[in-house]
């Protein structure tokens, strides 16, 4: 009974494509030649309203044939095609479906919410061409284009404005839980966050002479991120030009600008575990950003004590965070991977929504992405993840910002430097994690 069923709707949808077919043939017979404007060759008339072979779409479709067969037999495969789970997909359809739905007309149905969304997180998935999804959606090329447009910026309005999914704390409270977690997970004290910054590779906009080049050699935007303990992007700054450096990005980014002028609400200088002196809640970033109180990074002259290599050691097990969250972001949406074939405009706002998705599935889904991130294991060793042997972003331009700290902020430094070598502040295992920090070229 059910076979006999499922033949009838087939044969009906069938019927229902030849009408549209004859349709499309009367219509074209029927639409009158444009003229020519004086002086101009007469536009060329179409042959056809859409490709024959495109009105099989809700039968031969991508999503009406496949994605139905993983979500009742394969949902390991569902979310390996969508990168998320079931559950999470149809709850961002209804968020979205407001602003992304069209209405069905005489001449053919509408592309549904749910097609549109699985179709741009295919491609955020995989970065594929639009030319070339058209063959397995079944839709033009230019359609394509419109989707993913049209989806990320619903994505934006509804997850990044609507839902604030990307936002740094704003009260004392929320930051000092962001420090607690380094302190428990990095064993770094006063940690507001990791700071760094990527390139994320795009066709030459047209006109950009060497705006977009960077100093890898190819054109691209750039992403900057503020990290927490937990992977999530506290806040992104995405779509500058590739041939701006990390330190001149972050001089004239609004985050800086907002701790400069005390807007964050950010905790007051309080003593370390077992500490006697007030010391600044701080971020951490590497050697492309100028030394500050509330900016921590390593120390980068030669023949450095083996002090100085310690306290190296123990930032960068807080800063790693923020390259695993690049990594887990690269390895997740591999488009980032690929070279956008897309103006800046649009390649920002593809960024951007993978940003605030990597956020929903860090709150949904933490174990996904549990392979990718490096693990600290027993003996405290650092065991490199799938995001360093599977391909990462390109790091940001970090030339190294050298006498650009304040007085305060290296004396700053040198406390933090004596308080981790301390009976205070160091840990058992350090000396031996040192050792093998060191054989690995850090």
């Amino acid at each position: 009974m059910v076979e006999t069923i499922c033949q009838l709707d087939l044969e009906l949808a069938y019927y229902d494509l030849q009408i549209a077919r004859l349709l499309t043939r009367r219509r074209q017979q029927l639409q009158p030649r444009p003229r020519a404007g004086r002086g101009r060759r007469p536009p060329k008339r179409r042959s056809f309203w859409v490709t024959s072979w495109m009105l099989d779409r809700p039968i031969d479709g991508q999503f009406r044939w496949l994605m139905d067969k993983l979500l009742v037999n394969d949902i390991s495969g569902f979310k390996n095609f969508t990168r998320m789970d079931p559950d999470v997909f149809f709850e961002l359809v209804e968020k979205l479906t407001p602003l992304i739905q069209k209405e069905d007309t005489t001449f053919r149905e509408a592309i549904s919410p749910a097609e549109r969304l699985a179709l741009t997180l295919r491609f955020l998935a995989t970065g594929e061409c639009y030319y070339s999804l058209r063959y397995n959606w079944v839709m033009g090329d230019n359609t394509i284009s419109k989707i993913v447009r049209q989806v990320c910026q619903a994505i934006i309005q509804v997850l990044g404005q609507e839902e604030e999914l990307i936002l740094p704390p704003t009260t004392e409270e929320g930051w000092l839980q962001v420090a607690e977690t380094f302190s428990k997970r990095w064993n770094f004290h006063h940690t507001l966050g990791a700071l760094d910054g990527k390139h994320i590779r795009i066709r030459k906009p047209a006109k950009s002479g060497s705006l977009y080049y960077n100093y890898k050699g190819f054109f691209s935007i750039t992403l900057m991120a503020l990290v927490d303990a937990n992977y999530k992007f506290l806040w992104v700054d995405v779509g500058s030009n590739g041939a701006s450096s990390d330190s001149q990005l972050f001089n004239g980014c609004e985050l800086k600008e907002m701790i400069e002028l005390e807007e964050l609400c950010i905790p007051k200088p309080e003593p370390l575990p077992g500490g006697e002196v007030d010391v600044p809640y701080f971020l951490i970033g590497d050697d492309a950003f100028a030394l500050r109180t509330w900016l921590m990074k390593p120390y980068s002259k030669k023949d450095m004590s083996k002090e100085e290599l310690a306290f190296n050691y123990r930032l960068s097990r807080g800063r790693m965070v923020v390259e695993n969250a690049f990594g887990i972001l690269a390895n997740r949406f591999g488009c980032l991977l690929t070279t956008l074939r897309l103006c800046p405009d649009t390649a920002t706002d593809i960024v951007l929504t993978c940003c605030l998705l990597h956020n929903l599935l860090r709150d949904k889904t933490l174990e996904a992405s549990t392979r990718l991130i490096d693990e600290d294991v027993e003996d405290h060793n650092v065991v490199a993840g799938a995001v360093n042997t599977d391909g990462d972003l390109t790091p940001g331009n970090s030339t190294c910002a050298r006498n650009t700290g304040s007085l305060e902020a290296k004396k700053q430094r040198d406390y933090l430097k004596d308080y981790y070598n301390s009976d205070l502040g160091s840990v058992s295992w350090q000396d031996k994690a040192l050792d093998y920090w060191r054989r690995e070229d850090h």
